[in-house]
């Protein structure tokens, strides 16, 4: 067991993000960008028909999760002819503040034309990335907006299929977003102060994973996957550390977010792309491409326990699911179960916790040697867009589908 390398990384990402931990969701997959619960404990048991719902409000549209940080929840979504800002409380719903946006932009591929990008929350701010490509900075106590920059105009940033679907990830004093402008702006680092540009580096244009930053080595790392490639670089000045070749031209996308093994980083994509298992060095990296065969998922990001990764095998639109334990390092699949449908990841000490776009919460055993299925509940209505993220702050696990976001008791805090 790597605990200690483990915890090593760790440390090293937060020392440079101004995020919180135990007990929050303050950014996209959590408070380490990997979708581990920190200082979480889930109830042994749920009630036989699910969690039980503490609340639960109608909400628009948009794939956004929500975020969460020191008891205040911020949903991120469309009414209207508005993006919308929302603060609530995360135990009762009740808002705090709320902003609003105008926002005219209409996907030619979805019928949904809310935002895609989950809220990230600092210690003073909230940054939202809405999907006609605003970035916003807005005060965390009154929800007032400090600046914004209009990317898609500024970086002449094509929209995409299903526009800006990218969250931002916090680094000292700016913001790194897979931002897909010309002229040297695939990614720019802009300033929490005002908005301003720090740096701007390389030519793709935008996917839908999202940046993390991670030590790696001594190094300090931004990775992004972009629309065809996957690039470390130096969050500090831009520079670029190592790139390779990673996605496929045509109707494509990347979705899932890179992770960090040690001193290998791992990236997965459908559409005939498959999976890369690269070993980062001071002077590059030496990627290694798996294929399919070992994991090609659509968006759901893997989850990393030890040295192993849990992941969603499949595509969304194209049927059923397949849950995979693997080893990156042996290129093995160490087991795999059928039937789902697609879904995303959280894991909680040695347990994981699957949510399906059928509206499934799936509890299972994060064991090398075999598939554990625990506890499943039907938690959420079926949706042909299952893209919303989970959150899971003290022990308030909070899920939505099309029209309804639902905060859920799934460890221990005391009910409201």
């Amino acid at each position: 067991m790597n605990i200690f390398r483990y915890s090593a990384v760790a440390l090293a990402v937060l020392s440079f993000m101004d995020v919180s931990t135990g007990g929050d969701w303050p950014q996209i997959l959590g408070p380490n960008l990997d979708g581990i619960a920190s200082e979480e404990k889930l109830l042994s048991t749920w009630p036989a028909d699910g969690p039980r719902e503490v609340w639960k409000s109608d909400v628009g549209q948009g794939f956004a999760g929500v975020a969460v940080r020191d008891g205040v929840l911020v949903l991120f979504h469309r009414l209207g002819n508005q993006e919308v800002v929302e603060a609530r409380k995360a135990g009762s719903g009740s808002e705090i503040w709320k902003s609003e946006f105008p926002c005219r932009y209409q996907s030619g591929m979805s019928s949904d034309a809310g935002p895609r990008c989950v809220p990230l929350i600092s210690a003073d701010n909230v940054f939202v990335y809405g999907v006609n490509g605003l970035l916003r900075c807005l005060d965390r106590k009154s929800g007032k907006e400090v600046w914004s920059v209009d990317t898609w105009e500024q970086f002449s940033a094509p929209e995409g299929y299903f526009g800006a679907g990218s969250s931002p990830v916090l680094f000292q004093d700016r913001l790194i977003v897979n931002v897909g402008g010309r002229d040297n702006a695939a990614v720019v680092a802009f300033s929490v102060k005002d908005g301003s540009v720090i740096w701007q580096a390389f030519n793709d244009t935008a996917s839908y994973s999202s940046p993390i930053v991670a030590g790696i080595n001594g190094q300090q790392h931004a990775i992004v996957v972009t629309r065809l490639n996957t690039l470390s670089l130096d969050p500090t000045n831009g520079r670029i550390r190592f790139e390779f070749p990673f996605g496929m031209r045509g109707p494509t996308v990347n979705g899932a977010t890179p992770v960090v093994v040690d001193d290998h980083l791992f990236v997965s994509s459908s559409y005939r792309v498959g999976s890369v298992w690269a070993k980062v060095e001071k002077g590059g990296s030496q990627p290694t491409n798996s294929g399919e065969e070992l994991l090609a998922t659509q968006y759901a990001t893997p989850i990393r326990y030890d040295d192993l990764l849990f992941a969603v095998d499949g595509r969304q639109d194209t049927g059923s699911a397949t849950l995979k334990c693997i080893d990156p390092a042996k290129q093995k699949v160490l087991w795999e179960e059928g039937g789902f449908d697609y879904g995303s990841l959280i894991r909680v000490n040695d347990e994981l916790l699957f949510l399906t776009f059928g509206g499934d919460l799936v509890r299972f055993r994060a064991d090398a040697a075999k598939f554990q299925r625990g506890q499943v509940s039907n938690v959420l209505d079926s949706t042909p867009r299952g893209y919303r993220l989970p959150a899971l702050s003290n022990g308030m696990l909070f899920v939505r589908d099309d029209e309804t976001l639902k905060c859920l008791q799934v460890g221990e805090f005391d009910v409201p």
